[in-house]
């Protein structure tokens, strides 16, 4: 394994902005041959095809090479792989509250967040790809990507704008919703979340009962985190996200428990419990999730998503409470939210209180470059497994 580590511009339409750091890992498979290889095979060895992944998120950085269960099949095929942290992730100039409150204030912090969308992952994606590659025969230029989830939006942006950097493209999880609006997508999610939270009460129907007496004694209580920040029953019900994760109806049921059985044994939340609350959805460790998840749906000139998961869940008494948390329904089990973000969020996440007025500024932009060229797109011959 080899740790590399890249300078790109922050802004490729104004180079002169000053650079960030690309990080990544570049993973090989270790051969020792019986017999001893000449010059012209060891060059061949040091040349292997690039296999690139793609993490999803947006806004997080990969994980260790052998935590990967991809990396054991790619390096059997011949490949060389690469986990490269997309800007302000992992190790590559992370996005942080505490360096965007040395930018200035809020307009200057969301015009240097805009910057951080599929568009420059891409970029930053070819100026590697040249960089790692300059010195290889021309068929091995070109190398595969891997999408994951967020990765396979990040992989329709390649396709649209650099489809001669590819030879092959994999996706899982995450063929992005191109013509249509972030409402439309959020109406589209809400009515799947409905469908996994009957899944969870089917399966946990005692639950029902359990999640109303959190969220009343959330409702009712001011309840601090260890790490900063406030339980709230808005925040607590906005861990529904899970429930599109292996083993997260499970998860969610385990945290429902610790909390009921705090409830019964002593009347309050324990440090112990709490504790475990903050594993789910780290925004302070991961903003860039919550800064940029809406604005990876406005794909067009002239969209804005105005906070689009808060308004649409608006529009149907099940998610009401994401509006105002004291309209929980009575007499039937609460639902939580999924994949979503909403202003609540900046609340109740010590990391994010300090840029909610970024986040707001970035909800009513409207100037984003297009994501995708879906004429490119019809005309693609790049492979898609």
């Amino acid at each position: 394994m080899t740790e590399l580590f890249f300078e790109v511009p922050r802004n490729y339409a104004d180079p002169s902005a000053g650079t960030l750091r690309l990080f990544g890992r570049s993973v090989r498979k270790h051969e020792r041959p019986t017999i001893p290889l000449g010059l012209k095979e060891l060059e061949g060895m040091e040349k292997l095809p690039y296999f690139v992944y793609l993490e999803g998120g947006p806004g997080f950085g990969n994980r260790e090479p052998q935590d990967s269960s991809l990396t054991r099949y790619v390096l059997n095929r011949g490949y060389q792989l690469l986990f490269l942290d997309y800007r302000g992730t992992g190790l590559s100039t992370p996005i942080s509250a505490g360096h965007l409150m040395t930018l200035g204030g809020p307009q200057e912090q969301a015009d240097y967040l805009k910057l951080f969308r599929a568009d420059n992952n891409v970029r930053d994606c070819e100026a590697v790809r040249k960089c790692l590659t300059a010195d290889f025969p021309e068929d091995r230029k070109k190398w595969s990507i891997f999408g994951q989830s967020f990765g396979g939006f990040v992989s329709l942006s390649y396709l649209s704008k650099h489809p001669l950097g590819l030879r092959e493209v994999f996706m899982t999880g995450g063929l992005a919703p191109i013509r249509r609006t972030a409402e439309e997508v959020y109406r589209a999610t809400y009515k799947k979340t409905i469908q996994r939270n009957q899944a969870y009460y089917r399966k946990f129907p005692e639950d029902a009962e359990n999640v109303h007496r959190v969220v009343e004694y959330l409702r009712t209580n001011s309840v601090g985190l260890p790490s900063g920040g406030i339980l709230t029953a808005q925040r607590f019900l906005s861990f529904g996200v899970s429930f599109g994760a292996h083993g997260g109806l499970d998860s969610i049921h385990s945290l429902v428990l610790k909390l009921v059985a705090d409830l019964d044994q002593f009347g309050f939340l324990t440090r112990s419990s709490l504790a475990a609350t903050e594993q789910h959805n780290p925004f302070d460790t991961n903003p860039v999730y919550a800064i940029l998840h809406e604005p990876i749906y406005c794909t067009t000139r002239g969209a804005a998503s105005n906070w689009a998961a808060a308004r649409v869940g608006g529009e149907t008494e099940d998610f009401l409470w994401t509006q105002d948390e004291s309209h929980v329904p009575k007499g039937r089990p609460i639902y939580f939210t999924g994949e979503m973000i909403f202003p609540f969020h900046f609340e109740t996440y010590p990391e994010l209180v300090d840029i909610k007025e970024a986040a707001h500024i970035l909800s009513e932009f409207d100037d984003w470059d297009d994501l995708y060229n879906e004429a490119q797109l019809r005309r693609n011959d790049v492979v898609s497994p």
